[in-house]
């Protein structure tokens, strides 16, 4: 038991936590809404049951994965696979979803459903599990692994809607986890047994994979997803017809036009996330509402905006339960800001969204013919500018002046 007393076990339990916490976020949703409607009784019997078979299939799928990373070049694969996962993590998902299968209102089915629904996305989850064990260098992977996962699961399940908040409120949260991907995908490519083992493929060229290699490799790895999500964001943005100097602009502009151009509003977007920031935001508007020659006169749009669950999830839930749970996602979010413009007699009208956060404010600001965006943001730092936040992606797309307030 001497390997639980060393940093390399608990720092690659701590990535495999992290790991499941990222790209299960999806499967705890699906859990949540296909037992939803179990009567109460068996609600969390439904829970139970379905997480324990998704467990269980996890580590058989991961076991064998850990052995089929001892094949020639099935690393520098896995790494790939990684490396767009990664990517894929940082983009938007447009997917809107497929076969839509009903959350059971019995007991087995609804288990049956998670069950499924879990053996079908788990595939990004196990390959990089699989690597984070394995890159980890010590004896005891499949230790790792199951203790990772024990400890994983639980947080997912009832800690979902604070996981799926934190993401979304800290996007950084989800750079970070693209880029530890990244890391794993570089550290597992210089350690495929064909670029290591002397005595497999002896004419293939070898390196050896000392420590300096393989962080060097794994920083790498985590730039390069970081690079290739941001070339694309950057892309989806200049479609949008707008470029990071615009968007220096617009800021800029918003802030320095306010005791003049302001004055002649006609209609303000209200971006909130039932967030501390948002209600600041919210207070903001209101005092920018009453200092208009004529308040009246401009229109109030609130909106928030929901980020989409993933193709997977919308395969095994019906569309109507995942309207709902947008539904109650989105008045969550719009009722602190609601309250506050109420209480301070200011109309407004509500616009629920489902999206990319930036994109979708920065067009529905188009769409109400709106003249400024006003939304909360948790800092405008380096870490926000190198890592994103639903601020920068607003100011990178929008057309308008976007005002943010801290």
């Amino acid at each position: 038991m001497e390997f639980l007393t060393t940093p390399t076990f608990w720092i690659a339990v701590g990535q495999i936590i992290l790991i499941d916490i990222l790209l299960g976020g999806d499967n705890a949703v699906v859990i949540a809404l296909a037992c939803r409607k179990l009567p109460p009784k068996q609600r969390t019997q439904g829970i139970l049951w379905g997480t324990a078979g998704a467990i269980l299939l996890r580590v058989i799928l991961i076991f064998f994965a850990l052995a089929l990373l001892a094949i020639p070049f099935l690393k520098i694969v896995g790494a790939l696979l990684l490396i767009w996962i990664g990517v894929k993590l940082l983009l938007p998902d447009h997917d809107d979803g497929h076969n839509n299968i009903e959350g059971s209102d019995k007991l087995w089915g609804a288990v049956k459903t998670v069950i499924i629904a879990d053996l079908v996305m788990s595939v990004d989850n196990v390959i990089a599990i699989a690597g984070a064990a394995e890159a980890s260098g010590t004896d005891h992977s499949m230790a790792l692994v199951i203790f990772g996962v024990l400890v994983s699961i639980p947080i997912i399940v009832w800690g979902s809607q604070l996981v799926i908040k934190l993401m979304d409120r800290f996007p950084m949260i989800i750079t970070l986890g693209a880029m530890l991907l990244g890391w794993i995908a570089g550290t597992m490519t210089v350690t495929d047994p064909a670029l290591v083992n002397p005595d497999i493929m002896p004419g293939f060229p070898k390196i050896e994979a000392t420590d300096w290699v393989r962080y060097g490799s794994g920083l790498f790895g985590a730039l390069l997803v970081l690079g290739i999500g941001k070339f694309f964001l950057a892309r989806r943005a200049s479609a949008h017809g707008a470029t990071p100097a615009a968007a220096a602009a617009s800021a800029a502009s918003a802030a320095a036009a306010a005791p003049a151009a302001l004055s002649q509003l006609r209609s303000v977007l209200l971006a909130v996330d039932g967030s501390d920031a948002a209600a600041r935001a919210t207070q903001q508007l209101i005092e920018l509402r009453r200092g208009l020659a004529e308040p009246a006169a401009c229109a109030v749009h609130l909106v928030h905006v929901q980020r989409p669950v993933s193709g997977d999830v919308s395969s095994f839930v019906a569309s109507k339960t995942l309207d709902e749970y947008y539904q109650e996602q989105n008045d969550a979010a719009l009722a602190p800001a609601s309250r506050l413009l109420e209480a301070a007699g200011v109309p407004f009208q509500v616009h629920a969204r489902v999206g990319d956060p930036g994109e979708t404010i920065a067009g529905e600001a188009v769409q109400q013919g709106s003249g400024l965006i006003v939304m909360g943001t948790h800092g405008a730092g380096m870490a926000a500018a190198l890592l994103g936040s639903v601020a920068q992606a607003t100011l990178s797309a929008s057309r308008v002046p976007v005002m943010l307030v801290k």
